[in-house]
């Protein structure tokens, strides 16, 4: 284990460093630069040594680290699509992580999430589930040469999309199409426009029903 992660566990053990900031966490473990605090508390969480609520300001030490690297599978979840821009799988955009057995879901390296908004894929086909909004999607980023009717994560101005992917062949555009209960205009691209595919859409993990 990382040294500054041995230190903020040990902070973590003495009080609740939820509700300070990165820099006032590096002043208690020696470390000037923010990122870096935000950097190892995330590997923290994703090997299961602390379980951290952000919603109500809380950084909690887990008895152990969850031993169930054999059971679990945790994706980092990067954002939301449609909702602003970002950099799909930048260390600095990551929000948390989803855990999630390996039995429910193919685990291999390169996946990450986003959470649906709207409801532009709600018809959609993924695994046999479609998309709703609050809905995981995960993607490979390591598939970045998608076909004829696959769905993909792509960042166009700024901005992620998850739309199918259809190759007109008549026409010489590359269309990415809607599937929803609701009427959508596609957006129409040349290959050569300036988008970059940050991934195939492979699962879809369906949000909790309360």
């Amino acid at each position: 284990m990382h040294s500054l992660q041995e230190k903020l566990l040990k902070v973590i053990d003495s009080q609740n460093i939820g509700i300070l900031t990165l820099r006032e966490i590096g002043t208690l473990v020696g470390e000037k630069l923010p990122q870096k605090v935000k950097h190892h508390l995330s590997q923290l969480e994703r090997k299961g040594f602390i379980l951290h609520d952000r919603s109500a300001r809380k950084i909690i030490r887990l008895t152990e680290a969850i031993s169930s690297e054999d059971i679990f599978v945790s994706i980092p979840i990067v954002g939301a699509a449609n909702c602003g821009p970002m950099t799909i799988y930048a260390d600095q955009n990551i929000e948390g992580y989803l855990k999630i057995s390996k039995r429910l879901i193919n685990n291999k390296q390169g996946l990450y999430a986003v959470q649906a908004q709207g409801n532009s894929l709600n018809r959609a086909n993924i695994q046999g589930k479609n998309i709703d909004a609050g809905d995981f999607i995960i993607v490979d980023s390591e598939n970045t040469s998608p076909r004829d009717g696959d769905y993909i994560v792509t960042i166009i101005d700024g901005l992620a999309i998850v739309k199918k992917f259809r190759i007109e062949k008549n026409y010489s555009r590359i269309a990415l199409v809607s599937e929803s209960t609701q009427d959508y205009t596609p957006i129409f691209l040349h290959a050569e426009d300036n988008f970059v595919i940050s991934g195939k859409v492979v699962d879809v993990v369906k949000k909790y029903q309360f």
